[in-house]
């Protein structure tokens, strides 16, 4: 059996090495390393694939989300809601410009923003709303767009796990994922479905005039050289992370594909285990692309399972072990305990099992039968 990747990046390259190095090579060659040739194509592509009017690439996924509250025009002290099981990304960018973040419980099926606990959390002082395609799955934009219309909030979708993926709305339509909200960011990290050898983001939206806003942020405030019309960043996604991201995108359903695959499998393995919940796939089965596969442990030492894992050759992850409500940087006075009784469940219970295009059925058996008899043994009550 082959040893067993978190993340298996050499095994996906293998398979498009030649067309790579050929790619990364005419970069090098080029010289046009910035804002070259390979980005207006990768640009191009990219929105002809999501269907969005306007991708603005930028230099990582953090900065992809920064940038778009910057454009949105948010004002110190403004509140932005967001899920309070997540990555602290989503919030860290919410501080760093002096907003005020406010974060909300989410469901227990789907891991994403509860749309009931957001209504609860808006005030007058609201002005955004931050679903997260957590884990790869679409948060249920329906209702976020139905209680941003009614309060004149603006949505702003964080993207960076939910590349490829799609959104069915209950009138019929099919969008892709990060295309449905004001503005939306996505990572090109190298573990993402869609990822780079290195940092790139994007940002997405079908507002004309915000596309403009935000092409100039990227770039130092700059529209014609040497004249700053809006205070800017320097954000800029190299032209050799797009001339692999060009090789990669036209491969990035079928690598969803081999994902969802993985995760049927997982979950057939596992059906019959009471002490493990599966991931549920809400809708459509196009609507995750399992960014990670993760599961739910009931009445187990989760972490016992974790070193059971790792001791047996078998790499593992606990996304999210602390909440961000709890994290010292974000602590808040405002914040009741009581309000988060999903999100202080899960970190308790999470594990996410290696996710990625190449697992084989030799390796799914050998994780699936190790977790099985881990837990068979374990059990609490």
């Amino acid at each position: 059996m082959k040893k067993i990747q978190m993340v298996d990046l050499k095994g996906q390259y293998e398979q498009i090495k030649e067309r790579i190095d050929s790619s990364v090579l005419d970069v090098v060659q080029s010289t046009a390393f910035i804002n070259g040739p390979e980005v207006h194509s990768f640009q191009k592509e990219l929105e002809d694939y999501l269907g969005v009017k306007h991708v603005i690439p930028c230099a990582n996924g953090t900065d992809a989300l920064q940038i778009a509250m910057m454009g949105l025009g948010l004002q110190p002290g403004d509140e932005v809601i967001t899920a309070d099981f997540t990555f602290a990304a989503t919030v860290e960018v919410i501080a760093l410009l002096q907003l005020t973040p406010v974060l909300v419980d989410v469901e227990p099926d789907s891991f994403n923003i509860d749309p009931e606990a957001i209504k609860k959390a808006i005030t007058p002082k609201t002005k955004a709303i931050v679903p997260v395609h957590l884990f790869g799955q679409s948060a249920n934009m329906d209702a976020i767009m139905a209680i941003a219309k009614e309060h004149d909030l603006y949505v702003i979708e964080d993207n960076a796990q939910g590349i490829g993926g799609s959104y069915h709305s209950k009138d019929g339509s099919t969008s892709k994922s990060g295309t449905i909200g004001h503005v939306a960011s996505t990572s090109f990290f190298p573990s993402k479905n869609l990822g780079c050898y290195g940092d790139g983001g994007a940002i997405f939206t079908n507002d004309d005039d915000l596309a403009h806003i935000i092409r100039g942020i990227v770039n130092h405030g700059m529209y014609t050289r040497y004249h700053h019309d809006v205070v800017g960043v320097n954000s800029r996604l190299d032209s050799i992370q797009a001339a692999v991201l060009r090789i990669k995108l036209p491969n990035l359903d079928r690598y969803n594909d081999a994902r969802r695959e993985a995760a049927k499998k997982y979950t057939a393995a596992f059906a019959n285990q009471e002490h493990i919940i599966t991931p549920v796939v809400i809708d459509k089965e196009d609507t995750h692309v399992f960014h990670q596969y993760t599961l739910r442990v009931i009445d187990v030492d989760r972490d016992a399972l974790v070193k059971h894992l790792n001791d047996n050759g078998i790499p593992c992850g606990v996304y999210y072990p602390i909440p961000l409500h709890s994290q010292k940087a974000y602590q808040d006075k405002r914040y009741n305990e009581a309000d988060f009784p999903i999100t202080n469940q899960l970190v308790k219970e999470v594990i996410s099992l290696p996710m990625h295009t190449e697992l084989d059925d030799e390796q799914i058996d050998f994780i699936t039968n190790t977790v099985i008899d881990f837990v068979g043994k374990s059990v609490t009550i």
